[in-house]
Formats: structure tokens, sequence, C-alpha cells
């Protein structure tokens, strides 16, 4: 098989992953700067991952917020801190992205993060300069529905990359299956924190490590 396009997704694939309690903490913040000082821990936690357009409505109903203007905050704020991690060398890209150099197809970034954070990564490390292409969500709520597994940000990005037999390197099942939903191969990632990883999805490939990809994209 050979593949003119790759397609990364960012956390836990190029650069590790940011650190659940940094995420939850800066997201009881963002309820602070919303005017909730005692926000209940479930509902930061529920703000934290895995939100969806209902669970913010119901959560700001619950304390009488505008949901567009929370998650606004919320995006924005979770955003700073990832950044800050990155600043402070916490949050590092992963020692083998430096093998991408020499890989000859056209690269590109989905990420279901935010788009600042992508773009602030993205600017801030070296060995980035071979993304012809970088996306995260939009700080909307509606972003939430464009999320992997659904493909919105994958096409567009294989539409900037003019892609043609085009492959997608995730590590979670969604970005196996956005692949799918988007017609091309996909590529998991046994990172660390997916090494004993039990797939209920069907990856085109299996990898150890980004220099695997020279085996795989011909």
């Amino acid at each position: 098989m050979t593949y003119d396009t790759v397609v990364f997704d960012n956390d836990g694939v190029l650069v590790g992953r940011t650190r659940f309690d940094v995420l939850r903490d800066a997201t009881r913040d963002a309820f602070e700067e919303c005017g909730v000082e005692e926000p209940d821990p479930d509902d930061v936690e529920r703000m934290t991952i895995g939100a969806t357009p209902g669970s913010v409505g119901t959560v700001c109903q619950t304390y009488d917020l505008d949901p567009g203007s929370f998650w606004r905050t919320r995006d924005d704020v979770v955003s700073k801190a990832q950044q800050q991690e990155a600043r402070e060398g916490r949050k590092t890209p992963y020692d083998d992205l430096d093998q991408l150099q020499s890989l000859e197809v056209e690269m590109g970034i989905v990420s279901s993060n935010q788009q600042a954070t992508v773009d602030f990564l993205v600017n801030h490390f070296d060995g980035f300069d071979r993304f012809g292409a970088a996306y995260g969500r939009e700080p909307t709520i509606h972003s939430l529905q464009l999320r992997k597994p659904n493909p919105h940000y994958i096409e567009q990005a294989l539409g900037d990359l003019d892609a043609g037999n085009a492959l997608f390197v995730g590590d979670n099942e969604s970005d196996v299956r956005a692949a799918e939903n988007a017609g091309i191969d996909s590529a998991f990632i046994r990172r660390p924190h997916r090494r004993d990883w039990e797939l209920n999805v069907w990856p085109t490939w299996e990898i150890e490590r980004l220099s695997d990809l020279h085996d795989i994209v011909g």
C-alpha cells in the first residue's frame, strides 16, 4: 500500500497528553470566571472530558449560565492551561517526532482539542514545519458535534492537502472510526498509555512508533 498523505491526531500521538487534573482545574476556573464559585465536582468533571451540546446545556441551566458564553470561556481557559503546560516543559513532543522529517508525503494534524491549543503547540515546538494543515475545534458548542469519530475536520485537512490515498494515525478508537467514516485507512499507535489497550475496532495498521510509518507509507 502506498500513501501520499498522512494525517495525525495530536495529543497522545505527536505530543504528550495533558494530565486530567490540569484540565479539571482549568474547567473549575472557567466556572469561577463565569461567576460560579463552587460548582458541583460532578459538573466540573462532565465539562472537562466528553462534554456534548446536551450536557453543556443541562449544566448551564443549573447555574443560570448562557451555554455559548460558558463554553467559549471554558475552551479559552482550558487552552491557556495546556499552553502553560507546554511552556513549562510538562507537555512535550514525543522523542520520535523527528522521524517524520524524512517521510515523503503530505502531512496534517486533526485534533479534537481546541484550535488555539493546536496552533500554539505547532508554533511553540520544533518539528512541526512539515504539517501543511492543522485543525482543532472552534470554541463553540456546535464543534463538539464535529469531533471524531465525525470525519469533518479530517475531510477538511484532506482537502487542504489535496490527498489521494490517505492514512490517519491516532491513539483512540474514535480516531479509527473517524478514518473509516472519512473512507481512509487508519494506524493505531500504541504509545505507552495504549500499550495494553484492548481495541474494539479494527485499524488497518498497528504501530509502536512513528518510525514504523516508513515501512507502511511505501
